[in-house]
């Protein structure tokens, strides 16, 4: 069958500034598409940075690093419209530009708002800020995230510790 209109609206709109992994010679792609990050590894910048960048944005991650390694599976769904599919291309776009300024060495490659991402309201109001970006760019990357903010609910964990150590903060049930 051929593809829906989100299937191909937004990996055409990305294609310009990211790797569409498996895209057919028409361009298409199937019900999900692939953005495949490794050329962002020269600046050590993967699929986990990008992702939990999103979550500054609004967004949820993406699945990560499959079927491909070092990549984003983005699957559009129909019951999006298109203003909600462009902020989504937008933020990505963005972000974009933001692996961008590393590339060109306005930002360490090691402490910029991407390996840092995502930015909870306890680390942007902290007293204490000494990254080499402001609060507010690493808060609001784009505009309406000023008057329409969702904070991510904490700032980047060490996600192999978590997953080695398990932490249940949930209440003990009691059986009778």
């Amino acid at each position: 069958p051929p593809p829906t209109p989100n299937e191909t609206y937004m990996p055409a709109r990305l294609s310009k500034e990211f790797v569409v992994a498996f895209a057919g010679t028409n361009g298409y792609c199937a019900h999900e598409f692939i953005i495949d990050c490794k050329p962002f590894e020269h600046v050590h910048i993967n699929c986990t940075d990008v992702a939990k960048r999103l979550h500054d944005y609004g967004f949820h991650s993406p699945t990560m690093a499959w079927p491909l390694n070092n990549s984003l599976m983005i699957e559009p769904t129909e019951s999006e419209g298109k203003e909600e599919m462009d902020r989504f291309v937008d933020a990505l776009l963005s972000i974009r530009e933001e692996i961008r300024e590393v590339e060109e060495g306005r930002y360490p490659q090691d402490d910029n708002v991407l390996v840092n991402a995502p930015h909870d309201q306890l680390t942007v109001l902290s007293d204490v800020w000494e990254r080499p970006y402001s609060r507010h760019k690493a808060a609001f990357p784009v505009r309406y995230l000023e008057h329409a903010k969702q904070w991510p609910g904490c700032s980047r964990v060490d996600e192999a510790h978590g997953d080695k150590n398990l932490i249940c903060s949930c209440p003990v049930i009691e059986l009778e």
